[in-house]
């Protein structure tokens, strides 16, 4: 290890889009010596890119079981619309359509009209339920029994705007640094610091910090145990995959149509109809199973079997999530979608007859997401912020986590300012080329965080 040692106020591990969002806030309003570390030597390669671009509306959350996902989803919705007005970045209000395919789901539809209204939608003015033929009128080649229109949803490019939060983050005094994986947490000499050890892939050093903010996206669960927090919980990495539809098939709607999950309380998602902001078309996605928060190919996937394997016999839940014998079945639903194109494609036939399997010739790309599980072998439903007195770590941040990134950003930071861990600078705060177009005190008050975690 070589001597390089540096001091921070505050140490961000995760350059996706979280930790740029909370990099950028908590820039923005102290002058805390602050550090971002990314494992990647670029920002927002995983999660935050590999996704759908969408800007989720809020009428899909339980406004009480996943409440701080519903939150995030309602507030940053005008966020993200008005912060890429200002870097003059695409934001195409294309809309949604949440279709329900059987007598079973319509029920469904019912209840997101309600959740919908209770997270801050406008019934007739947002967001609407039609019957079948009402569909036909506004998607002529949709085929369902009902449906929502969502108005208030919208195509970006994610990665983009990350990219453009770190960038205005380190104009407001953060240091970035790419390439560089955490390997260890350790408790300083002084006891009043944690130090990280952090390697470029050459060589090793230390990094201390006052404060570490664990936004590690599918390496957040691991980071938590390095500190001793959330010992008992554990995740599950389902790789999401997609197929991309001919150019002939680009007409066949103006928006993305979901179909209604036919098992929510399980991380499966029946495969949707994509319109992507760079004009793609594709269906996806599946959930399949995989050993790594990374595994985009069975061989990243294979690596990380023996250490996931490991890490598994010491979690009480998955041996209980494996004995579950409809999410096993679910599963193997699941990976048949992944060996069979036609498997995949036939279940958005259920909405899109039009479609035909062999016309799919080139797969979109895959993400994975990470879900965590609980000690009884629960899916845990929300996302979980956990704080002690020297960290915070954001864990089972999943969909729609990039719709609500800046909400939760803001009141991560306005959190830390509350209770002193750092002070804010009055005279940067009034600096109008080292501030941020909103008042995180405001948009804490809506998120609520002290409710939420």
């Amino acid at each position: 290890m070589t001597s390089r040692e540096s001091h921070y106020d505050i140490a961000i591990i995760g350059a996706g889009i979280l930790g740029a969002s909370i990099a950028y806030f908590l820039s923005s309003v102290t002058n805390s010596k602050i550090m971002l570390i990314e494992q990647e030597k670029g920002v927002a390669l995983h999660t935050s890119s590999r996704n759908t671009g969408k800007v989720h509306a809020p009428f899909l959350y339980d406004p009480i079981k996943k409440k701080f996902f519903a939150k995030a989803a309602s507030l940053g919705y005008d966020m993200w619309k008005e912060y890429c007005r200002l870097k003059s970045l695409p934001f195409v209000q294309d809309g949604v359509i949440e279709v329900a395919t059987s007598e079973d789901s319509l029920g469904r539809l019912n209840k997101y009209m309600l959740w919908g209204e209770a997270n801050g939608l406008i019934n007739g003015k947002d967001f609407w339920l039609l019957d079948k033929n009402q569909v036909k009128e506004v998607e002529p080649n949709v085929t369902c029994l009902s449906a929502i229109l969502c108005e208030r949803d919208a195509s970006v490019n994610f990665g983009a705007i990350t990219q453009h939060l770190i960038e205005d983050s380190c104009a407001f005094g953060c240091e970035v640094l790419l390439g560089n994986r955490l390997k260890g947490i350790f408790q300083a000499n002084n006891e009043r610091n944690i130090r990280l050890l952090v390697t470029d892939g050459i060589e090793e050093y230390s990094v201390t910090t006052q404060f570490l903010i664990n936004s590690a996206g599918g390496n957040a669960v691991d980071i938590a145990h390095s500190l001793g927090i959330a010992n008992k919980y554990t995740d599950f990495h389902f790789r999401g995959e997609y197929w991309q539809a001919p150019p002939e098939y680009h007409d066949l709607t103006n928006r993305s149509i979901y179909s209604v999950p036919k098992f929510p309380e399980y991380p499966f998602l029946d495969p949707h109809w994509i319109v992507r902001i760079d004009g793609r078309r594709e269906v996806g996605p599946n959930a399949v199973p995989v050993f790594g928060p990374y595994a985009y190919n069975w061989i990243t996937n294979a690596k990380n079997f023996i250490p996931k394997l490991t890490e598994s016999i010491r979690s009480p839940g998955i041996p209980r999530i494996l004995f579950d014998k409809k999410f096993l079945t679910l599963l193997g639903h699941e990976v048949q979608s992944s060996l069979s194109k036609t498997v995949m494609i036939n279940r958005v036939k259920e909405f899109l007859p039009m479609l035909n399997a062999t016309s799919f010739q080139k797969k979109g790309t895959s993400g994975v997401r990470s879900s965590l599980i609980s000690p009884d072998g629960k899916f845990v439903p929300d996302t979980m912020v956990i704080k002690n007195d020297y960290s915070i770590s954001i864990l089972n941040y999943n969909s729609p986590g990039a719709t609500g990134a800046l909400p939760i950003g803001a009141a991560i930071v306005f959190e830390l300012l509350h209770s002193g861990i750092v002070i804010k600078n009055e005279i940067k705060e009034k600096q109008f080329e080292k501030k941020s177009i909103w008042d995180i005190q405001k948009v804490s008050d809506e998120m609520r965080l002290s409710d939420l975690g």
